[in-house]
């Protein structure tokens, strides 16, 4: 398939005027890191000598992240946080990287989510991660707080251009919002993207959705190998959600687009050296894919820009971000992207 470099610049160049609003389950990743001293006496664990602690945006909070990036902050978010310390350091977060985080529900029986990742070097070894602790909340959520975020939901959507719909399927994004924040959504003819890990089948009404390769093949129930297979898959997909077009990631792989005229587009990884860490790209893909389509993009050209985003993230450690000028000057020689009905 031919891609006509002037018009994706075009469209780039557009990515900055389009107004996101992400809502889905809201995350902050605690990076904490020290040096390693010596075996403890209590335990035989290591302690560390804390030398830093730095706060990254994750879970949906990473999606709002790409797209403030690119849109000079044009974004806003729905989410609950806990009456805790994490929900002050993850706005702060919000804050710091230019995005409203006014609406966000606060639930005092609800922990923000966080993910502490506890890290330690020695003075002649690379910094190495050594323990995870996971805070969240797996009490579903409670009817009133389910209110608060589809209120907040109705008044906020009417004044942008799409809704992203990250689900991280930590207890947000109940049947009750999601059906309500599309219903919402349609309304105002906003475009839907939607970003999930699994129940690919709840989210009938929606503009695209941006599923991975196994998470479609454990939706699906079979493996994703040839053309016919990701056609047979898209047009489940398709189906089950009424998209105009499914986008499914496929890692090293590149990406599939199927659009529901029966189009199947694969478009591969652009540049595959300096591959670092691969945290975060399937929100960096689902950001820039969403501000594409906002701009005016057909899907493989939002796909495209997706695709040139996220090869620029995976070479930065932990959830990254990137920009117009970095895109810009990331765009490929030759596209070499693979067509087929």
């Amino acid at each position: 398939m031919y891609i006509d470099k002037d018009k994706l610049i075009t469209l780039i160049n557009k990515l900055k005027d389009t107004k996101i609003l992400v809502i889905g389950d809201m995350a902050l990743d605690e990076m904490v890191y020290g040096d390693t001293e010596r075996i403890s006496r209590e335990a035989p664990v290591l302690i560390l000598r804390h030398t830093n602690t730095k706060y990254i945006l994750g879970g949906a909070s990473n999606a709002a992240h790409n797209v403030s990036g690119i849109n000079d902050g044009k974004v806003s978010v729905i989410g609950v946080i806990g009456d805790d310390y994490q929900a002050m350091d993850l706005k702060k977060a919000f804050e710091n990287a230019n995005i409203d985080c006014s609406s966000l529900i606060t639930d005092k029986s609800w922990k923000t989510i966080t993910k502490t990742r506890i890290s330690g070097s020695c003075s002649h070894s690379i910094t190495q991660q050594i323990v995870r602790v996971d805070r969240q909340t797996d009490e579903p959520l409670s009817e009133e707080t389910e209110n608060k975020i589809i209120s907040e939901a109705e008044k906020l959507i009417p004044s942008y251009d799409a809704v992203i719909i990250s689900d991280y399927h930590i207890g947000t994004l109940t049947d009750n919002v999601i059906s309500a924040v599309i219903r919402i959504a349609n309304k105002y003819r906003k475009k839907i993207i939607v970003d999930a890990q699994r129940n690919l089948n709840k989210y009938y009404g929606v503009t695209s959705m941006t599923p991975n390769l196994p998470d479609t093949q454990k939706h699906t129930g079979f493996l994703l190998k040839t053309k016919q297979d990701f056609l047979r898959a898209g047009n489940l997909l398709l189906e089950q959600s009424g998209a105009e077009s499914i986008l499914i990631t496929c890692g090293a792989d590149g990406m599939v687009v199927v659009d529901n005229n029966g189009k199947y587009v694969h478009i591969p990884v652009f540049n595959k050296a300096e591959v670092f860490d691969v945290t975060g790209a399937g929100d960096t893909v689902t950001a820039l894919y969403t501000l594409a389509i906002s701009a005016g993009a057909d899907p493989v050209y939002a796909a495209v820009i997706g695709n040139i985003a996220a090869g620029i993230v995976i070479k930065q450690f932990g959830c990254a971000t990137t920009t117009i000028d970095e895109i810009l000057n990331s765009i490929p020689e030759n596209f070499n992207i693979d067509e087929g009905e």
